[in-house]
């Protein structure tokens, strides 16, 4: 090695490299937003959510401080075994068994006022907690630490954050109370999304399009495999607790798309996380090796991205496995066959929903590395340059052989 200590170095593509790589992105890209868009434009739902009615007549909502609680009263009890301040005011509360024990004073609840109660029935009924001021506690903490360290890059990922949630709010969610087709749904939904949060979180570049390309071709191989497998698998939707009660508020809702939309929507932004990281490992690795052969540069590439699989994979599993820990605890103790088990209701869809998930993952790492050894073009068409790109801020560092 020698020893120049220079800045750390990016590749400047040639002026017929950069125009090539553009024209063939506008070619495949273009479309791709096109039809977006005329998906979008298709599948728009001609109204809202139905609105679910939460009160009774009577009934009011407050929120309580906890002031003292009776935990000598009897399970079976119709008396309150919990004192709280409303306004200025004592009132006394119920409490479900269950909960009791969680409950402690000061703590701050929420509570139902019954205006007609049942002789012998205190008239304020607990909730749940108030669990508001922490939580937006956490993300006002959320947002500053992401701002703090990505600064400009943080600040338009919040704003891609913002986007998705818009996107599902006014798109996804009632297009599918409306019973459309949860591949579609799920499809548009995921490429609006990646078409806006890519360019708005990493900039306008080839790299960026690389990235994109690859999501999108990762997410139709997603939704395909997602298609088959809820059909195959007999995944119906029914076995989540809440199914009942969404075909109760919205009879023409038909489960098994929403099932289908949610796991297109449940691996968007591992995906999307892959293929940024991948096309940026090649831009690097380019950077590091301007006169390495296309064959070494995918070599190279595919080293890290087989240490991305590895690491991702399991990550989604044990993300999964968290969130429905309660669920893995049932099967744990369950006396029949652990295939049985995997096999049934809501277990199967879990299944399901995190190998339609990796399997995408996997297929998008080697297409978006392929694609990026493609835009970056042989080696005699590079040249180095000398802290050209803000995401080379890092020297390069040698990749070993194994």
């Amino acid at each position: 090695m020698s020893g120049h200590t220079h800045g750390p170095a990016t590749v400047e593509l040639a002026p017929v490299v950069r125009r090539r790589a553009r024209r063939v992105f506008l070619l495949v890209l273009l479309p791709a937003l096109a039809a977006t868009v005329l998906g979008g434009w298709w599948l728009w739902p001609h109204g809202g959510l139905p609105t679910i009615q939460t009160t009774g007549d009577g009934q009011t909502y407050h929120v309580v401080t906890v002031s003292e609680v009776d935990r000598t009263l009897p399970s079976t009890t119709q008396d309150a075994q919990l004192t709280a301040t409303l306004g200025g005011t004592t009132i006394e509360v119920y409490s479900p068994p269950e909960y009791l024990s969680s409950i402690h004073p000061g703590d701050q609840i929420q509570v139902v006022h019954v205006a007609q109660t049942a002789p012998g029935m205190t008239a304020y009924m607990f909730v749940d907690f108030h669990r508001g001021p922490p939580l937006a506690l956490l993300g006002a903490l959320f947002v500053v630490l992401v701002v703090a360290v990505a600064r400009w890059r943080g600040f338009a990922a919040l704003l891609g954050l913002g986007f998705s949630l818009l996107v599902v709010g006014c798109f996804t969610l009632p297009a599918l109370v409306e019973g459309a087709s949860g591949a579609w749904v799920g499809l548009v939904s995921a490429s609006a999304i990646m078409f806006v949060v890519l360019y708005l979180a990493h900039g306008f570049s080839l790299r960026t399009s690389t990235a994109l390309l690859g999501t999108l071709v990762g997410l139709a191989a997603t939704t395909a495999i997602a298609a088959w497998a809820s059909g195959a698998a007999h995944l119906t939707g029914l076995s989540d607790e809440y199914a009942l009660d969404l075909l109760s508020y919205a009879p023409q809702v038909r489960l098994q798309q929403v099932l289908l939309c949610g796991m297109v929507l449940a691996g968007l932004g591992v995906l999307n996380d892959v293929t940024i990281t991948q096309a940026s490992a090649v831009w690097e690795l380019r950077a590091g090796a301007p006169h390495a052969s296309r064959r070494r540069l995918w070599t190279q590439g595919m080293r890290i991205g087989r240490d991305h699989i590895a690491s991702t994979v399991y990550t989604i599993v044990f993300a999964y496995v968290g969130a429905t820990l309660p669920l893995v605890l049932l099967v744990a103790m369950s006396d029949q066959a652990l295939l049985g088990t995997l096999g049934s209701g809501e277990i199967a869809e879990e299944v399901a929903r995190t190998l339609v998930g990796s399997i995408g993952l996997v297929l998008a790492i080697p297409l978006t590395t392929a694609v990026a050894v493609l835009v970056l073009g042989p080696a005699a068409e590079h040249r180095p340059v000398e802290g050209a790109d803000d995401l080379a801020a890092d020297p390069p560092r040698p990749v070993l052989a194994v």
